[in-house]
């Protein structure tokens, strides 16, 4: 029986088709997806206004350098930071989410290569008798039979449906590396957030001690003129009442710090109540003397969240073109080399080898409408990801404005409770010495004293605010852009 030639008829059609379906090969779906911004309202314009107290420059266009914490000036905070970067478990999680994701785009790219596989197969066989020519040797009935070949597979990607897969899973790698570098900025951030509270809880509690001992101090004095007949029981009452209602501010102090320390040890990575390094106080952390505006397009640029909702909305689009090339024709080629022979050095001996080349080409006809559905689901998809992806920019410009808009009113508040807290120092001191000469009534007492632990309680607050703010300024704008690869 003659073989029929398929060798160079065969190999020359298959080339000719390869080459036809790379040089006629498109891509379905939407290429760039973006979305009109003009659709959200109008950029706002960000004005400043001089700072009072500290003096802090803002620098337009400015960008914040990728270690900004330490602007702060506290070596025990950029410690404390460092620790968090090695140990924190939510940026452990994210980096793995980020090396799961790459790993994945690595692999769909490997699937738009040719697929090469080789096989062995050893097999000892015995035909049956019945089965068998009569006249063929008993001996023959039992033998071996070695297979040996190499497969090669090769789907060409005529409509770009693989090509939409590549790009899905590269987008989706850069969203793992965006909410990679959210989660960092987020896990220093509210380290420094929590310290800065910690530091401030510290003085808070240290401004209420003294209050106690104060409003102690007094009631010494007040049962003293008691025993004298200056004073009556009423006025020694009262003095009891505020000492007790500064005592009673302390222990919610106190629980707020404790959850504040316990917070810091969770972000460096140890369970709460450990031992915690050193912590710096008020005191020791220092304004950052110049902070970045960035304009709105590097807010969108640098903001990892935006990146991160920028990359979904390519990866949605890439997936519509995969939905839609899945109900377009498919074409495939493969081929086998090999060799089959009962002594294993014989198997490509002449004669044995053998090879196949095959090429199809497959049409969806009817799948009960589940492809079309699949391309409106994607469909839906993206735009729902150019809508999350508005939100995106539109929640960074109203985080802007509002550190903004906390940092012009923090400086004047700060001024402001600084004068209060010198004035009120001044009274109490005053209204000691008048205590002590028997020439102020009880009423001027408490009034003096509560006005005095007041501001002290409020310039604390406002210089923590002031510097709360000025993390939530960095944060928003994106904080320092990392050397993360995307």
């Amino acid at each position: 029986m003659t073989r029929p030639d398929l060798t160079r008829p065969s190999i020359k059609g298959l080339c000719l088709l390869g080459l036809f379906g790379a040089v006629t090969g498109c891509s379905v779906g939407p290429q760039h997806p973006t979305t009109p911004l003009s659709l959200a309202p109008a950029v706002p314009s960000f004005t400043i206004a001089p700072a009072a107290g500290p003096a802090q420059q803002f620098q337009a266009g400015g960008e914040p350098a990728a270690d900004w914490w330490r602007q702060f000036g506290s070596p025990a905070l950029d410690a404390l930071v460092d620790r968090a970067l090695a140990a924190n478990n939510d940026l452990a999680s994210a980096d793995a989410a980020l090396r799961q994701a790459r790993q994945q785009a690595a692999a769909a790219s490997g699937a738009a290569l040719p697929q090469v596989d080789a096989g062995y197969q050893a097999q000892r066989i015995r035909s049956s008798r019945t089965l068998s020519n009569p006249l063929q040797d008993p001996d023959d009935y039992l033998y071996t039979l070695h297979t040996a070949q190499v497969t090669v597979a090769y789907p060409l990607d005529v409509f770009g449906g693989g090509r939409s897969r590549i790009k899905s899973a590269r987008a989706a790698g850069e969203v793992a590396a965006d909410k990679f570098e959210a989660a960092r900025l987020t896990v220093i951030s509210n380290l420094v957030l929590a310290v800065i509270q910690r530091a401030s809880l510290g003085a808070q509690i240290e401004a209420a001690q003294s209050a106690i001992r104060d409003n102690r101090t007094m009631l010494d004095l007040l049962r003293k003129r008691q025993l004298i007949g200056d004073v009556g029981a009423a006025d020694v009452a009262s003095q009891q009442t505020a000492l007790a209602t500064a005592e009673g501010v302390l222990p919610t102090l106190q629980k707020q710090y404790d959850h504040e320390e316990g917070l810091i040890a969770t972000l460096i990575g140890v369970a709460p109540g450990s031992a915690l390094p050193a912590m710096p106080g008020l005191e020791e952390l220092s304004l950052p003397a110049s902070l970045p505006l960035s304009m709105p397009s590097a807010i969108v640029a640098h903001r990892p969240d935006v990146r991160a909702a920028e990359a979904q909305m390519r990866g949605a689009g890439a997936d519509v073109g995969t939905a839609i090339a899945a109900r377009l024709p498919s074409i495939t080629l493969s081929g086998s080399f090999g060799g089959e022979a009962a002594a294993f050095a014989s198997m490509f001996a002449s004669g044995n080898p053998f090879w196949s080349l095959i090429g199809g080409v497959a049409q969806p006809i009817f799948h009960g409408g589940q492809l079309l559905h699949q391309q409106h689901a994607a469909e839906a998809a993206l735009d729902g990801a150019k809508a999350g992806y508005r939100a995106a920019v539109l929640q960074a410009f109203g985080d802007v404005n509002d550190a903004l808009s906390g940092l012009r009113t923090d400086a004047q508040a700060l001024d402001a409770a600084a004068r209060a807290m010198a004035a009120a120092d001044q009274n109490l001191l005053f209204v000691h010495r008048q205590l002590e000469l028997g020439s102020v009534g009880t009423l001027g007492l408490l009034n003096a004293s509560a006005a005095d632990a007041q501001a002290h309680s409020q310039q604390i607050q406002a210089r923590t605010a002031r510097l709360s703010d000025t993390v939530a300024l960095i944060q928003a704008v994106g904080g320092g852009v990392s050397a993360i690869g995307r």
